[in-house]
């Protein structure tokens, strides 16, 4: 089975992926969104109990690539990231 293809619109959404998955499908997502000149990212984590988020929260302070990444300040308030990617 070959790997899903996911659109690179800069909306990744976790809730079809495993936890263990998140350790390159991040890193690799924001490599494809800088690719297509993608800068402002919204990462789709849920709210549960927050361990999904401080994994991504973590994952995103390891990224040279990210500028900086606060809590969506929109509906989904504490259930969607949403980071600036460095232009260089």
């Amino acid at each position: 089975m070959s790997p899903e293809k996911l659109p690179i619109d800069g909306v990744l959404d976790l809730h079809t992926f495993r936890p263990d998955e998140l350790g390159s499908l991040i890193p690799n997502y924001i490599e494809e969104c800088l690719k297509e000149d993608i800068y402002e990212i919204r990462i789709i984590h849920g709210k549960g109990t927050g361990n999904l988020r401080r994994s991504v929260h973590t994952l995103l302070d390891r990224n040279p690539h990210v500028e900086s990444y606060s809590l969506a300040g929109d509906r989904s308030g504490w259930g969607a990231t949403v980071a600036s990617l460095n232009r260089d």
